[in-house]
């Protein structure tokens, strides 16, 4: 009798333990508001807690991708914080993994929240964080809203170039370790022109390599491929 008594005890507190885990879990993944003092706890260093990433302040939980947000995988330095500038700058060091935009373009801008969208897709939403981009509310903040006015500006502009540059065909390229690269043009001959409105999209200006016509040749800010023949259809590039 005392035996059952002790299984009967052993088993009544293990239920009370679970009750009290699973508990904890449905609070931790309940949507809620994270200090970001609390979400530096869920970096995966602790097996018994969920894995939580930040981004734009919107929290997520990334648990099943413990292999790659847990210590040692790929995406391990996103976890347990927002490092939203890390998305698009690739500092993944010191003052790199901060939540901070500044300085970014438009088009950068619209690539972080391009991310946000990807985590609403294949993660399960965890939260808001207190800070820059959620007051203590929850509701959203100026930045953010500037943020996304940003971004939207840099979606539109990214639809813009890319219509002006399906004016104008782009030439064939190829590169090998052997040879090194070629551009060239079935029609045309090949160019380099700026692309305009990347100062607006990027900060920086770019070139593409474009095909023209004979007539089209004597246009302003066409470039002829350094030791490249006037009137080639292909040219080296290094």
């Amino acid at each position: 009798m005392a035996l059952g008594r002790r299984l009967l005890l052993g088993l009544a507190l293990l239920a009370a333990l679970l009750a009290v885990v699973l508990q904890f879990y449905r609070n931790v993944r309940k949507p809620r508001l994270w200090t970001t003092e609390e979400l530096s706890l869920y970096n995966g260093t602790d097996e018994s807690l969920p894995i939580l990433l930040g981004i734009l302040g919107s929290v997520f939980d990334v648990t099943k991708g413990r292999s790659n947000y847990g210590p040692g995988g790929g995406y391990h330095h996103f976890a347990g914080r927002d490092a939203s500038r890390a998305f698009v700058s690739g500092n993944f060091t010191g003052d790199g993994l901060t939540d901070s935009l500044q300085g970014l373009s438009s088009m950068e801008v619209n690539s972080i929240v391009d991310w946000r969208k990807f985590y609403f897709e294949r993660y399960t939403f965890a939260g808001k964080i207190i800070g820059r981009y959620y007051d203590s509310q929850g509701n959203p903040t100026k930045y953010l809203k500037g943020v996304e006015m940003k971004a939207k500006r840099g979606a539109q502009l990214l639809e813009k170039q890319k219509s002006e540059e399906a004016k104008i065909p782009s030439c064939n390229s190829k590169w090998s370790q052997q040879e090194g690269g070629e551009v060239w043009c079935e029609t045309g001959y090949p160019r380099l022109i700026r692309r305009p409105g990347d100062i607006a999209l990027t900060g920086q200006v770019s070139q593409r390599c474009a095909c023209f016509k004979e007539e089209e040749l004597d246009k302003p800010g066409l470039v002829v491929y350094s030791g490249c023949d006037y009137l080639a259809t292909s040219c080296k590039v290094k």
